[in-house]
């Protein structure tokens, strides 16, 4: 049942970005940085313009905004990461403690059923 429901989702974001492609193809003029600014660096406006498809500008804004917002998240929640390391850190030490209690346990009660036997 999920798997139909997320199949139809991307379909559904499938048709939007095919609608958006189409009604945005006109083409647009991008500059790197504006005119006078690449004067001053010397850069030659043919390197500094190109002209795309408005559809293109638009996803890779979108594109851009997202991997923004993941990095920006990954970097907010390193502490909660760093958090969950240390408590399996001290978790596995704990049952390694545990472990080796149990087999000092497991080995005294040993010896004392061999020194009661001898009594």
């Amino acid at each position: 049942m999920m798997r139909y429901f997320r199949y139809a989702v991307l379909a559904i974001i499938a048709i939007a970005m095919i609608t958006v492609a189409l009604a945005n193809r006109g083409p647009v003029q991008l500059s790197l940085m504006p005119d006078d600014l690449a004067g001053l660096f010397g850069i030659s406006p043919e390197l500094n313009t190109m002209e795309l498809p408005l559809f293109v500008v638009i996803f890779v804004g979108i594109l851009a905004g997202v991997l923004l917002g993941f990095v920006w998240e990954w970097l907010r929640e390193h502490k909660h990461r760093a958090a969950a390391a240390e408590a399996r850190r001290e978790a596995s030490r704990l049952n390694r403690e545990v472990s080796a209690l149990r087999t000092d346990k497991e080995e005294k009660d040993d010896v004392l059923a061999l020194l009661e036997e001898a009594r």
